[in-house]
């Protein structure tokens, strides 16, 4: 046995860092001549600035940031990465919290915020081409400038860009009228992993030739390859959205007051929250409540109300649930400022919760089962953690939670977010038993890909990791995202 004394450690990690130093020189300059100066960056800054998203699941340690303006410089980017042997993170909004987007591991990240140009506007096809980093809130402006509508909504709306909205097939608030991402992607530009340009369905309605391989770009996070530019469709603009805010007396009669109302009104959105939910957000901002009365839980109703008879059928819902017990008040919005206003309760409690350091669950179930999944989950927490509290919000017209774990102020983050990596089996074990999903709309990135097989067979991750050997057999993609 050789024992290595401190002399040797110290000798050894110089050589490993000089290595990692010459490697890193020598891959920058390969990258100059595919980019200019002004499109790399390497300060340690910038390194830990594109390096991570919300998560902040890892430490970032990229080893530079490109910043490709076409694809012909993605692709020349990929080609390189598949001679020398580097991996890609792709880096957009990095508003996810999977961590999709950290680079941890010497990539190199590449940054898709100068591919921003909206290229083509067809009002007649109802579709917008437009490249990697146009931002979500600018694709729904040119829809609005044109009369119509992007849908497709999410409190991350000013900063996320329409790649990594597809690459994690992005939900929101309105999926219940309009769905996610994935129905509004009618034609997409990639580069695979082996450094092919694919342009796939451009932007067709009916197109029944095979495989429509556009479907495995969508929520492939980045490991299939990069989107370089994408088609969007667009749709009609409703007239005169109307919300409503009731409060709903208990999770049992939750799914009552949502069959009555979607049986009664043209429904765009559908969110619950909890009392604790409001009394956070209605502190932090400094808003007033939004009812006279506490209640277990609220609903956000909104609906295209553009018309006398739309309005008196949601009026007389509520006067039917309020009689039959499911829920005790209510107030609805009279012009558009009001409906801002009490959108306000839904839309700020991310932002209110963030100063108790809360812990974060993505998932979803099937609409039916929400009020058994919320009850078991309740139990859980409450037997299991008892200084732990819990707040959850979310898209129960789709089936989707947003847990949040409150930090007690006498635990230190560490332990706290231990003890809730402790929890996630047994969350999981219960979306398991309901079939539903461990990531609704956040993607499995590094956060969640220990955990894939409670939501996917077998036989299904075999064959998902199948197409990422097609795409990219060299593994230069967003290593280490979805599979351990």
């Amino acid at each position: 046995m050789h024992i290595v004394c401190c002399s040797d450690f110290s000798l050894l990690y110089n050589q490993v860092l000089l290595t990692s130093k010459r490697f890193a020189m020598n891959l920058i300059e390969q990258l100059c001549e595919i980019f200019s100066a002004e499109q790399i960056l390497n300060d340690e800054e910038s390194l830990l600035h594109f390096g991570t998203d919300r998560s902040r699941y890892k430490q970032p340690d990229p080893v530079a940031v490109v910043f490709p303006r076409s694809t012909d410089e993605v692709q020349a980017l990929v080609l390189l990465a598949n001679k020398i042997g580097f991996a890609l993170v792709p880096s957009g909004g990095r508003t996810g919290l999977s961590g999709g987007a950290i680079a941890y591991q010497q990539e190199v990240v590449v940054s898709f915020e100068r591919m921003n140009k909206v290229l083509e506007v067809n009002a007649t096809n109802r579709s917008v081409r437009c490249q990697a980093g146009v931002i979500t809130q600018q694709l729904q402006q040119v829809a609005s400038d044109h009369n119509l509508l992007y849908p497709v909504d999410f409190a991350s709306s000013g900063s996320s860009h329409i790649a990594g909205n597809i690459a994690t097939n992005a939900g929101g608030i309105r999926v219940i009228a309009y769905g996610n991402t994935r129905n509004w992607v009618s034609g997409l530009e990639v580069v695979t992993g082996d450094g092919k340009v694919m342009r796939l369905n451009q932007g067709l309605a009916k197109n029944a030739t095979g495989y429509d391989l556009r479907h495995l770009f969508i929520g492939s996070e980045g490991t299939l390859g990069f989107i370089t530019e994408a088609t969007m469709q667009l749709a009609e603009a409703p007239t005169d959205l109307t919300v409503l805010v009731l409060a709903v007396v208990d999770v049992s009669a939750l799914m009552k007051v949502f069959d009555a109302f979607r049986l009664s009104c043209q429904l765009t959105a559908f969110e619950c929250f909890s009392q604790r939910t409001v009394d956070i957000v209605c502190q932090h901002m400094q808003l007033e409540k939004p009812l006279p009365v506490d209640a277990a839980l609220y609903v956000l109703i909104e609906f295209d109300n553009d018309s006398e008879q739309k309005a008196k059928a949601a009026l007389e819902t509520f006067e039917h649930c309020l009689e039959q017990g499911y829920v005790s008040d209510g107030v609805m919005s009279q012009n558009t400022q009001q409906a801002k206003n009490l959108w306000r309760y839904r839309e700020d409690i991310s932002e209110s919760i963030n100063s108790y350091s809360p812990y974060k669950n993505d998932i979803s179930v099937r609409i039916a089962d929400i009020p058994a999944f919320v009850i078991s989950l309740d139990t859980l927490i409450a037997e299991r953690y008892t200084d732990f509290e819990s707040v959850w919000y979310g898209h129960i017209g789709d089936g989707n939670l947003h847990l949040n774990i409150l930090k007690p102020d006498h635990m230190e983050a560490d332990a706290f977010f231990a003890a809730c990596s402790e929890l996630n089996p047994h969350v999981f074990a219960l979306v398991h038993q309901l079939q539903g999903s461990v990531s609704a709309e956040h993607g499995v990135g590094i956060v969640k890909r220990n955990y894939l097989h409670y939501s996917r067979s077998e036989d299904e991750i075999s064959a998902m990791r199948a197409i990422k050997a097609v795409f990219d057999p060299k593994g230069v993609m967003n290593p280490g995202k979805i599979f351990s």
